[in-house]
């Protein structure tokens, strides 16, 4: 079974660049709270690491 990643929104991205904002928006997290689980990919790593500060990743099975 494939690992995947839960992502929560722990701060705003209101002071970050507009792409941390977008990276937020295309993780599909839109408020402090929100949570996603996506596929552990390479690509979703990065976008993960571009906004580490503003989030919490667990890993679920």
């Amino acid at each position: 079974m494939s690992v995947r990643l839960q992502v929560t929104q722990k701060r705003s991205g209101i002071g970050g660049t507009q792409g941390q904002r977008d990276t937020l928006r295309s993780l599909g997290l839109k408020r402090i709270g929100d949570t996603v689980v996506k596929e552990d990919r390479p690509e979703i790593r990065g976008m993960i690491r571009s906004v580490s500060h503003l989030v919490v990743v667990e890993e679920v099975e």
